[in-house]
């Protein structure tokens, strides 16, 4: 097993620009309010951007640069009661990666604009990947703790509790 333990390292590919300067008060999921929020990819990693413009969703992968702590048990945006980290989707996480999907606006030059972002500005992203509803989307009717909560992402906002 300590063959497993490696320090991994991540660089940006580029970084959040959004309306969101502190992590109160930005949105828990990217659907719960209408904004634009522009992703600027490094220009060293333009050429990847090649084609995107013909997907109309992306995943991004970001790093939650603000996050202090790292809690194993949470209560999470949605609910009173405590769960374990990989049971919800709290920022506070070991790793600290984020992810959200959201629709593409426009993409010019090393910019991509997309809508009802979630993200805090300048926040680092680390990858991006088309979004394929073949590949990605999946029908389920069991969503855990959220099941009777889920429709409160539209309304609540992040309250700073993991930084």
């Amino acid at each position: 097993m300590d063959n497993l333990k490696t320090w991994i390292n991540f660089s940006p590919i580029g970084v959040i620009h959004s309306k969101y300067n502190k992590i109160e008060g930005t949105p828990i999921q990217p659907n719960s309010e209408n904004n634009t929020t522009e992703i600027e990819i490094f220009k060293t990693y333009e050429d990847g951007l090649l084609d995107l413009d013909g997907f109309s969703h992306i995943i991004l992968i970001y790093y939650f640069n603000r996050i202090q702590k790292t809690t194993l048990r949470v209560v999470p945006f949605m609910d009173t009661v405590e769960h374990g980290v990989f049971a919800t989707r709290a920022p506070s996480r070991p790793n600290r990666i984020g992810l959200s999907i959201l629709k593409i606006i426009k993409i010019e030059n090393n910019i991509i604009t997309v809508e009802n972002g979630d993200i805090v500005n300048q926040t680092p992203v680390l990858d991006i990947k088309p979004y394929v509803p073949a590949f990605d989307s999946i029908t389920t009717n069991q969503i855990g703790w959220l099941n009777d909560n889920v429709q409160m992402h539209k309304i609540v906002k992040d309250d700073g509790r993991f930084k």
